[in-house]
């Protein structure tokens, strides 16, 4: 967004303000659709590839869920704000090529976070956690570009007239 300012000598100056962002109850509302879709669709698929009961892949995948939840909202205001300020674009006027690295930077930062939770509650070696944790990102990485670009078109950020 672009304003002219002027000052007392009558130059003008354009300066740049960055767009307005989701705010923390946005993020927040966001966050809690897509780990609730999520659960939903990839539970049965996590208890069938890793041959662990249902139930208890449904509750370690809620304990993810809430990492991923905090995680989100950490990531994404920081990337918003980034963004904003470098490229003065909103987020829901995001390029492709960017949601593609946006969904990819947040799973890798993820399974850095959920890799010792995996291998604790199901007892997996390092190897076999991490292959089951690089799964859960990349059906996760698809799923948030998808769900972020359906979510940004469904939930457009307003624009203000600062």
């Amino acid at each position: 967004m672009k304003f002219r300012r002027t000052n007392g000598n009558n130059t003008q100056r354009t300066i740049m303000t960055p767009p307005r962002s989701r705010a923390f109850p946005e993020r927040l509302h966001q966050a809690f659709l897509f780990e609730g879709i999520g659960l939903v669709v990839v539970t049965p698929l996590f208890a069938l590839a890793s041959g662990r009961p249902v139930f208890s892949s449904a509750v370690l995948l809620l304990l993810l869920s809430g990492m991923a939840v905090g995680w989100h909202l950490l990531y994404c205001l920081a990337f918003d704000r980034l963004e904003g300020r470098l490229a003065h674009r909103a987020a829901d006027q995001r390029s492709f090529p960017l949601r593609l690295l946006h969904a990819l930077g947040f799973e890798g930062g993820l399974i850095l976070l959920t890799l010792p939770v995996i291998m604790f509650w199901t007892q997996m070696s390092l190897w076999r956690a991490l292959l089951a944790d690089v799964g859960l990102a990349l059906a996760y990485a698809g799923y948030a570009c998808l769900f972020n670009l359906a979510y940004d078109r469904l939930y457009p950020i307003p624009q203000d007239s600062r």
